[in-house]
């Protein structure tokens, strides 16, 4: 029962299995109750006919009962519980007025003709009562229905007249039906239980292939390999198409993180081995230390190091917080800490925008588009915040040699340098626009690359605007 296909074709038939007997046990008795009906109406056919000749004044003795085939037994019994008149043939009988089935004695002869005259009568207007007995005619003993009809006479007697139908063909006919659901229902079950078995053996079927290769996968730490789709189109086929996005998704990712712990390890030897050295140098001469060199590498590491733990942090998922923040007090105050530097940055801002995310993060990304500018740029740098639609968009734009436009989405890359003139100390280790993109993505938005004004290059970070929810 731990199988699907078991519990699956177990279910189905127990379903089937229930609707059946119910639905069969709905069919007897309905089939059981219209029979019994219908023995009812011949039943009754037969005592009003023998009520109508009582009710006419024929005498018991001379009463045409429908005694020929034995299948309508009659009793007439009087009001004082007398038998009198009976089918010839009937031997014994219950259910009726009276167990006896010859007349208690002789019939009266009111007209001296040996027959006992009844009178007229009529027969009662209300329904005819019904009950079940049994009764032995010629040897042969069946249960019978039996309806019983009154006749008031003009004496202020009554006669009642018992006439039975045998209930025969209505078990004979209950049985068949019985038995003939008895005998189908295994066979219907079986195959119902069988053809869920198959059908959910094939549907299931490419489940267990993708179990498999998973398995294969996992045992072999290969995530190039794939599960196969069937081509099916149904849950079956999306689940493999997911499982491989899946998949396709992971082997990116380990491999992206291959290759930053690789390029991590590149770009910290060549400081720290450049530190070693000045400081083993000095050890050994002091003269020869370079003090300015080393606290130059150590800032380098130091600033290798942070940017590598912030990345670290963005990858595991780290959420910028919903501060609501004034981006372009942020720039303003970002451009106020390099007042020293080579190129001025000019400010276009708007005031009173709004946007939300983390100070410190966001200030990040406007520090490393700042410097990525001012190290491109020729003799201007234009840094504005303005609301386009709702969205923030804050634009950092320089008039250098700009981005090639093949080049425009691999700057985003960690560790990449597109500028082979730029040495890693002049140049940084390449993480800048990599660190800016995925915190612009953490906050809702985008980072783009495209061609200023001037000639060069233009980054736009587009936030949503917190002020319009």
């Amino acid at each position: 029962m731990r199988s699907v296909r078991a519990r699956a074709g177990l279910g189905a038939t127990l379903v089937v299995a229930v609707a059946l007997i119910a639905a069969g046990t709905a069919v007897l008795l309905s089939l059981r109750a219209n029979l019994i009906d219908s023995t009812d109406l011949q039943a009754e056919v037969a005592a009003r006919d023998v009520a109508s000749q009582i009710a006419l004044g024929v005498p018991y003795g001379k009463l045409e009962l429908p005694d020929e085939d034995d299948e309508h037994p009659v009793q007439v019994v009087g009001d004082d519980g007398r038998v009198l008149a009976v089918s010839e043939h009937l031997q014994a009988v219950s259910g009726t007025g009276s167990t006896d089935v010859r007349p208690r004695e002789q019939p009266r002869d009111d007209d001296g003709d040996g027959d006992d005259d009844p009178g007229r009568g009529e027969v009662s207007s209300d329904g005819p009562g019904f009950a079940s007995g049994t009764a032995t005619v010629d040897g042969d003993s069946a249960d019978y229905r039996f309806a019983s009809v009154e006749v008031r006479l003009d004496d202020d007697r009554t006669a009642t007249v018992y006439a039975g139908a045998p209930l025969t063909t209505e078990q004979d006919a209950v049985t068949t039906v019985r038995d003939a659901m008895l005998i189908g229902l295994p066979l219907l079950l079986a195959v119902v239980g069988s053809v869920t078995w198959l059908v959910t053996r094939r549907a299931l079927g490419p489940v267990e292939g993708i179990r498999r290769e998973m398995a294969a996968i996992t045992r072999s730490e290969d995530l190039s390999r794939r599960v196969p789709e069937p081509g099916s189109g149904d849950e079956v086929a999306r689940l493999a198409r997911t499982t491989n996005e899946t998949l396709a998704a992971l082997e990116a990712s380990v491999e992206r993180q291959r290759r930053f712990v690789a390029d991590a390890s590149h770009e910290l030897r060549s400081p720290i081995a450049s530190l070693r050295t000045q400081l083993e140098v000095g050890a050994a001469h002091p003269e020869l230390l370079d003090v300015p060199g080393a606290v130059e590498d150590t800032v380098r590491l130091q600033q290798l190091a942070a940017d590598l733990l912030l990345l670290a942090r963005l990858d595991a998922g780290e959420r910028p917080g919903s501060a609501a923040l004034d981006p372009a007090q942020l720039l303003t105050e970002e451009v106020a800490r390099r007042a020293g530097d080579r190129v001025p940055v000019e400010l276009a801002v708007t005031q009173g925008l709004q946007v939300a995310g983390s100070r410190a993060q966001l200030g990040r990304v406007i520090g490393n588009l700042l410097d990525n500018a001012q190290r491109h740029a020729v003799a201007s740098v234009t840094a504005s915040v303005r609301r386009e639609g709702g969205r923030i968009v804050l634009a950092v734009a320089d008039d250098g040699e700009g981005v090639p436009k093949e080049q425009r989405e691999r700057i985003f890359e960690r560790f990449v340098r597109l500028d082979d003139a730029r040495t890693r100390d002049e140049g940084g280790a390449g993480l800048g626009l990599a660190i800016a993109r995925d915190v612009a993505h953490r906050h809702g938005g985008t980072l783009t690359v495209g061609r200023s004004p001037a000639g060069g290059a233009v980054f736009e970070l587009a936030l949503p605007d917190a002020a319009r929810g």
